[in-house]
């Protein structure tokens, strides 16, 4: 009778481990991120925009996708800072 009982608390502890904890972990680091921008990180959104950030506000952020481009997009939409990348990248001729 305990056995399946076991077996039930050892999955639990499988998904708790090895689901469910790295996904927490990778939320707070993003939301960490999130909450360190300042202007002028080159960023990328969840649709695939790159731009660096003119303007932070409470729930929204002002990029520059291109010269005199700007929009307006949701915090929660910015995943990726790519400052170290864009200092690497080759200029256009």
């Amino acid at each position: 009778m305990g056995s399946p009982m076991i077996m039930i608390v050892l999955m639990i502890v499988f998904f708790y481990f090895f689901i469910m904890r790295p996904q927490s972990k990778k939320q707070k680091a993003i939301d960490q991120f999130r909450n360190s921008l300042i202007v002028g990180d080159a960023v990328v959104t969840g649709g695939g925009l790159y731009g660096k950030v003119k303007e932070i506000k409470d729930n929204c952020i002002i990029i520059e996708i291109a010269n005199n481009v700007c929009v307006k997009v949701d915090k929660n939409s910015v995943f990726q800072d790519t400052t170290a990348n864009t200092a690497n990248t080759p200029a256009k001729n």
